[in-house]
């Protein structure tokens, strides 16, 4: 099988596991415990989160570890409102972020009397700096933004948006990183980032285990409180396999995106203009996104039906988000898009890793080429 669904979870890199096993056999103690076994536990758990800092450019006391991407958001989101909500209740996001932000959003406006402004998108799924500044009033505490999306791949200016908003010493931004992880760079301090969310399967670690960098200053409400793990910020004995594998899976990730990006781009490249030639096909994806995402969908043919047929012809792509594949409903993000219901429910995605060759893509568009041919002629 030829995997391309990289956006929704990646395989764990060897010498990943082989951290995660060897730490989990001979590491067990509880980082918290007194004893020597806990001590060695809290020693590796200094070293990954030193590593990681290291990789993103950042202190090591900005790193809290999590349980991936939806617990970041969350912390990030809610920490930060409830935290500051003395100097305002009003949000700003846009409508093409992944369902851990907008859901939290939604909750915050339900639940807690916030008010949240939904930026729309250009067709081609982006923000414009100016639509950040109109959109801010003098109760607004937090915005927060997909670097990445998920589903089309559109690169959101989030250094432009981060350079605004040092204008406004109290408006808090969170940028969520989760897709652009070991893809693109971003540099927090230049953006003007104050809070930002990792998911290590998205690069080769291990579901379970994310980090969020919380610059020095910013204070948060925990969301879990218990045992004080994490300076308060994040309670519950820590994944100490879990934080080392996600480590080593950062620095791997890191080291092939500063040495093997132009083949990521050039599988990337062949594959967007190989679709682009099928008149059957209406691409999604902006020429200028992420290396790693294409999202089109086949005119007529519905997005589930054409994943069946992939996969039996040895491909794994996917429809939206898998957190929301299994919906029946449109993409909210190609809607916002202006892309119609009908196109909308045939889109799929394509999503690479620098595991992925010029041979696979090749295979690939030879495939679909004729599973197109053939399902046309069973619908007549």
């Amino acid at each position: 099988m030829i995997y391309f669904d990289n956006s929704a979870t990646t395989k764990p890199y060897e010498e990943v596991l082989d951290s995660y096993l060897k730490v989990n056999q001979d590491f067990y103690g509880n980082p918290s415990s007194l004893h020597n076994y806990g001590g060695k536990a809290e020693q590796l758990i200094t070293g990954a989160r030193q590593q990681i800092a290291d990789g993103i450019g950042v202190k090591p006391a900005e790193i809290i570890f999590t349980s991936g991407g939806t617990e970041g958001n969350n912390l990030a989101i809610k920490g930060a409102a409830l935290e500051y909500q003395n100097r305002g209740n009003h949000i700003i996001t846009s409508e093409v972020e992944h369902s851990s932000v907008t859901n939290t959003l939604k909750q915050l406006e339900e639940k807690f009397g916030f008010q949240v402004t939904r930026l729309p998108v250009r067709a081609d799924g982006l923000l414009h700096p100016d639509d950040i500044e109109q959109a801010i009033t003098d109760q607004t505490i937090l915005v927060s933004l997909i670097h990445v999306n998920n589903e089309v791949g559109t690169v959101q200016p989030v250094r432009e948006i981060g350079q605004r908003l040092k204008k406004y010493p109290k408006i808090l931004f969170h940028v969520d990183h989760v897709q652009g992880a070991g893809k693109l760079a971003l540099p927090f301090h230049d953006s003007g980032i104050d809070l930002c969310t990792f998911s290590a399967h998205k690069f080769h670690g291990l579901k379970g285990t994310g980090f969020l960098y919380k610059r020095t200053g910013i204070r948060l409400v925990p969301l879990l409180t218990g045992g004080n793990q994490e300076r308060t910020w994040r309670s519950g004995t820590e994944n100490t396999g879990g934080i080392v594998a996600m480590a080593k899976a950062f620095r791997l990730v890191e080291q092939k995106r500063l040495h093997k990006a132009e083949s990521l781009l050039q599988v990337r490249e062949y594959l967007y203009d190989e679709l682009k030639k099928n008149q059957e096909i209406i691409l999604h994806t902006p020429e200028t996104a992420a290396p790693h995402i294409i999202n089109f969908s086949v005119v007529g043919l519905k997005g589930e039906v054409l994943v069946h047929a992939l996969e039996e012809a040895g491909f794994i792509i996917s429809t939206t988000s898998a957190c929301s594949s299994k919906d029946k409903t449109p993409s909210s993000t190609l809607t916002s898009m202006g892309i119609s219901d009908d196109v909308a429910l045939g889109a799929v995605r394509i999503s690479l890793t620098y595991e992925n060759t010029i041979q696979e893509a090749t295979q690939f568009i030879e495939a679909l080429t004729q599973i197109i041919i053939r399902l046309k002629k069973v619908m007549g």
